[in-house]
């Protein structure tokens, strides 16, 4: 792999100043029809340099569409005919910005060098809004269309939370206006497919026993608050005063041998009652603060969605002592089908779909994947279903080869009706391996079954 593409996995982003500001004025309409307008009547993109990850002799362009949402476009220069349109993860919080669509064409510029050509919307607002992400994701497949011309082929491609909104706009999006599917395919990996009424449960229970053990989010000294909301919108606490409370309770960013017996025994206890590794204990903090506030404060009109009030805790060194002192909540119905209406997948997708996912995933459990396919199977959808694991513990980015291989295989299903098997995609990454990422980049478990989101999250 050169430099520029190790840079890229690394996350290194090069930021790029934008020729212009421009406004697309596609309008994404009714559920389940994608119309497009004319290219005559939009205001071109503007051409720009490619960030240095991507295919040399690219063609990129950049604009901002009628919602608000900025994006990027990218053509190789021997552009095989299909269109990958991206959704990325997270999600951001806070307002648009122009440098997330950039450092997501820089992280996913695998396709550009497997010759497919890229479209990526950073998405019009940060925040847990899946519905609204799902939009701007069809979107900026219109601009596509429009600016550079149909594609032969689109697939879909959803990365993290990423993958529940291009499960989302898969469902809402299945004609165009002329009749056609937008999407031929579906790919979705290391996916948060529980949706937020299935997926975020157990940052509640980290937050609850977190505060049974440690006593300082809140601290005793600061007004006391539902641990559901996150944070008061009133608090002006940052994440590095968050990390520092954190590690004052459990030493998590000091070496082993420096931690106190206190936090060692405080450590292992969040660490095997949440079944996280130590290493993800921070970041999901972050989650159950930060994002659990803008769920409750800016979608849910500050009520309740998330609920622990039958959960027994397990795993401490005395159970019956923790969950007395663990404090109980119950849902507000109308809070939850409404977080579920917006973000939960119905497994009515139309098309084939191939998940890839890590075994040892830390940010998003692998056994989400079960409950992914609950859904499908619910929703009439399991035959268009193959799901992949891999021994992976990273979550943002798995390897070049493993990506190349689901997708072309996706794309053999379209094309010639052969629907993969986990094998197929493990022997096919194989073939592409020395091309990628020689020797190290496929990783595939076919015989890997996970096991159900209960067995990892109390069911509630």
């Amino acid at each position: 792999m050169n430099q520029a593409r190790l840079l890229s996995r690394r996350w290194q982003v090069s930021l790029l100043a934008f020729a212009s500001t421009v406004t697309v004025a596609i309008m994404v309409t009714a559920p389940c029809v994608a119309q497009t307008t004319g290219a005559t009547s939009l205001p071109r993109p503007a051409t720009a340099p490619c960030p240095v990850s991507v295919a040399p002799g690219s063609r990129c362009l950049t604009g901002r569409d009628s919602a608000g949402a900025h994006y990027w476009l990218a053509v190789p220069p021997n552009w095989n005919g299909v269109l990958v349109v991206h959704a990325h993860g997270g999600p951001e919080l806070g307002e648009a910005k122009a440098e997330r669509a950039s450092a997501d064409l820089t992280r996913w510029s695998i396709w550009t060098h497997a010759g497919y050509a890229y479209a990526g919307s950073g998405f019009r607002q940060g925040g847990v809004q899946v519905r609204s992400a799902a939009e701007d994701t069809e979107r900026v497949r219109q601009i596509f269309v429009a600016e550079v011309g149909a594609p032969r082929r689109t697939v879909l491609h959803g990365q993290s939370w990423g993958a529940s909104v291009a499960a989302r706009a898969a469902e809402l999006f299945t004609r165009t206006a002329d009749g056609k599917a937008p999407f031929d395919a579906v790919l979705l990996t290391s996916g948060v497919l529980g949706g937020g009424t299935q997926s975020y449960h157990f940052r509640l229970d980290l937050r609850v026993v977190y505060q049974a053990i440690c006593a300082n989010h809140p601290l005793p000294d600061e007004p006391p608050y539902p641990l559901w909301q996150g944070l008061p919108l009133s608090s002006s606490l940052t994440r590095a005063e968050l990390a520092t409370r954190i590690d004052t309770c459990t030493g998590v960013r000091k070496k082993a041998a420096e931690r106190s017996a206190a936090q060692q025994r405080n450590l292992k206890t969040l660490t095997e009652v949440i079944a996280i590794p130590e290493s993800s204990l921070v970041g999901h903090m972050n989650w159950a603060t930060w994002h659990f506030q803008d769920i409750v404060f800016k979608r849910l009109n500050g009520r309740n969605p998330f609920a622990n009030a039958t959960v027994r805790y397990r795993g401490s060194p005395d159970d019956e002592a923790l969950n007395a002192k663990v404090s109980r909540y119950q849902a507000d119905p109308t809070a939850r089908a409404t977080l579920g209406e917006d973000t939960d997948p119905q497994g009515r997708i139309p098309v084939p779909v191939l998940t890839v996912h890590g075994i040892d995933d830390t940010v998003a459990f692998v056994e989400l994947e079960s409950q992914f396919r609950d859904t499908m199977v619910l929703g009439g959808g399991a035959e268009r279903l193959v799901q992949t694991f891999t021994q992976d513990h990273e979550h943002s980015y798995l390897s070049d080869a493993q990506y190349v291989a689901a997708i072309g295989a996706l794309l053999d299903w379209v094309e010639r009706g052969e629907k993969p098997s986990a094998d197929s995609v493990a022997a096919r990454c194989r073939t592409v391996d020395a091309r990628f990422d020689p020797g190290t980049g496929c990783r595939f478990r076919p015989e890997f079954t996970p096991r159900s989101l209960s067995s990892r999250v109390p069911a509630r």
